[in-house]
């Protein structure tokens, strides 16, 4: 998902990256709020060698309301915002929103297929979401992200490559690295220097 900012806001002081591990039979992180989405099924395969980072604001461009989880829950009133009316009907999810106080909820674990590629080709591959971990971030296109999303980033990230050792640095992608045109999340205010750096031990 993608949205479009309005409003500004300010970067959390930095802070310690947050512990994290991911139990690799149930595909639940430890730090993370859990509630499970209905928009999910099994995977194809085992395989899981991808990793989308996306962004997200309900209604764009505001944080904070508790939308997201219901967007992902599917149980968002289309009467609460004339922008939800077009996309309250949607079955999308992902497996993890970081909000933007560094706080994680997961939706859907990640040895399940969440509904968050849509339409997508990496590599010649289509259908994205077979072989993907999606992961939220609460923002905006042209909004900077808050040093505590960096930090759980980095700390869910490490969690994901000491489990799924297919995910390599140059398989960790934006959304619109796999559908161009068609996406522009996380956008051009993600600091994706910063964050491949965050991961180097």
């Amino acid at each position: 998902m993608s949205g479009r900012a309005k409003q500004s806001s300010k970067a959390t002081l930095p802070l310690q990256q947050p512990q994290s591990w991911l139990d690799t039979a149930t595909g639940l992180w430890s730090n993370a709020r859990q509630l499970a989405s209905p928009h999910f099924d099994a995977r194809p395969s085992d395989e899981v060698s991808l990793l989308v980072i996306h962004n997200i604001s309900l209604p764009p461009g505001a944080f904070g309301g508790g939308f997201i989880d219901d967007l992902f829950l599917g149980r968002l009133d289309a009467k609460a915002h004339p922008y939800f009316a077009g996309i309250a009907h949607l079955k999308v999810s992902a497996h993890a929103c970081i909000f933007r106080d560094g706080r994680v909820t997961q939706y859907v674990p990640t040895t399940q297929r969440a509904w968050h590629a849509g339409e997508s080709l990496f590599e010649g591959r289509t259908r994205c979401n077979d072989f993907s971990i999606g992961i939220e971030l609460e923002g905006a296109d042209d909004q900077p992200f808050t040093d505590a999303q960096y930090a759980t980033l980095t700390a869910l990230t490490k969690a994901i490559l000491k489990v799924y050792l297919k995910i390599t640095p140059k398989r960790i992608v934006g959304h619109s690295n796999i559908a161009p045109g068609r996406k522009t999340d996380p956008g051009e205010h993600f600091d994706w220097l910063r964050f491949r750096a965050s991961l180097v031990p």
